[in-house]
């Protein structure tokens, strides 16, 4: 039989919904690109030359390529002529000049690389979500990329933090391999300002996580005129950074870290029995009341003591330490007993040094870094609480996380 409905595709068909979207992003920047020669050209509508007026409409530049997340989409920028020679020019903000890709791409490059993505695998791995659009994301345009992030990088540790304040902060430290012999530690410092909002402020590298190291991260922000010490800083068990913070701020208390001092205690126990301790420091941490911690603190070593005495030597250690905490609205107890905020964008610079042998220069490492906690800080929420803040830096007193009225009254009385 000749007849059938057997259609031969000799082109795979474009997405309907793919290139609905390409079109209506088309139109929609065509129209908008004319609205802005349209307002320039009203601008200078009472500039004439021998009667006509002098800035005119004047065709199209070649037409050109924008990468974007939905693919290519080409664009017309229009052109104008002035006649009256005063270097009038039609530049477009939303198509600049030299224009090749959009800036949630830009940043999209930069999370693939720091995700473990190679510099030599970025343009196919780009491909699959461009297509072939993505060719001009050479291994070359990645490079120079980073080599941005470095420029960038030395303009923000130098910025001006004089008008700023932070009530709380966050303090860690990781190691990345920066050559096949070499180790580099990063040493980073989050920090909650008065209105709630996270903010990475130092990224600096050091040696180890030495006294010396942490004092001089700390220096590096008073040299950018961060003067008021904040009221209370979280981290793990490094003493460098506690002496550090001793000598700079003595006025600032120290929170030892939960999830690291959890994970401390149960590496000196029997793997059998670390869901048990779990849960008795689990009680610990999430009692309502300082004095209902102490019971579960006692009631814990008592348990533990005499056959694992190195578990619960580590647990007591910081005891004080532990429980700073209280003093503080409980609102905010859920942001301050853990040193999550930094743990987390860390997990993502472990992953890039573990992908690759060396994270390249000190430089590079220490730029890399900065750059993922930029993109991470833009999606951060801002503190549970934060008109508490306000208390919190006029120095209203906390007791098991509420405001000490009651107690005060008696006291007058």
């Amino acid at each position: 039989m000749k007849d059938n409905n057997i259609i031969s595709l000799k082109t795979p068909l474009e997405n309907p919904l793919e290139a609905l979207l390409k079109q209506g992003a088309r139109d929609l920047l065509s129209a908008a690109i004319e609205a802005e020669v349209g307002s320039l050209i009203e601008q200078y509508a009472h500039l004439t030359v021998s009667g006509h007026q002098a800035v005119v409409r004047n065709g199209y530049l070649p037409e050109r390529s924008i990468q974007t997340g939905m693919g290519d989409i080409s664009v017309k920028v229009p052109k104008v002529r002035d006649r009256s020679s005063q270097g009038i020019k039609f530049n477009s903000q939303l198509v600049p000049p030299y224009l090749k890709r959009t800036r949630n791409l830009e940043g999209f490059i930069p999370w693939l690389y720091l995700k473990g993505i190679s510099t030599g695998d970025m343009q196919p791995a780009l491909e699959v979500l461009l297509g072939e659009g993505a060719k001009g994301l050479s291994a070359n345009t990645v490079s120079r990329l980073k080599q941005g992030w470095e420029t960038d990088y030395d303009h923000w540790r130098k910025r001006d933090l004089s008008h700023r304040r932070f009530v709380y902060i966050w303090a860690d430290g990781v190691y990345c391999n920066v050559r096949m012999d070499d180790r580099l530690c990063l040493l980073v410092i989050i920090g909650s300002d008065d209105t709630g909002r996270k903010e990475v402020l130092a990224v600096v590298d050091g040696y180890r996580e030495s006294e010396a190291s942490w004092t001089e991260a700390l220096e590096q922000l008073e040299s950018q005129g961060l003067k008021i010490p904040p009221k209370l800083a979280t981290g793990d068990g490094a003493l460098g950074f506690w002496k550090a913070l001793t000598k700079k701020w003595p006025q600032t208390k120290q929170q030892r870290c939960w999830v690291h001092k959890t994970a401390n205690v149960l590496n000196k126990l029997p793997k059998a029995l670390q869901p048990k301790v779990k849960e008795a420091l689990h009680d610990i941490w999430m009692a309502e009341t300082r004095t209902a911690a102490y019971k579960a603190f006692s009631s814990c070593v008592r348990r533990f003591e005499d056959k694992y005495p190195a578990a619960m030597k580590c647990l007591v250690k910081d005891k004080e330490a532990m429980l700073a905490f209280y003093d503080f609205p409980a609102v905010h107890w859920q942001h301050i007993r853990t040193r999550n905020p930094i743990e987390s964008v860390f997990a993502t610079v472990r992953l890039r040094t573990t992908r690759t042998k060396s994270c390249g220069s000190r430089k590079t490492t220490l730029s890399m870094t900065w750059k993922l906690m930029m993109t991470a800080q833009n999606k951060w929420n801002r503190l549970r609480g934060y008109r508490l803040l306000a208390d919190v830096i006029r120095g209203v007193k906390f007791k098991d996380g509420k405001e000490v009225i009651q107690d005060q009254l008696q006291e007058t009385a």
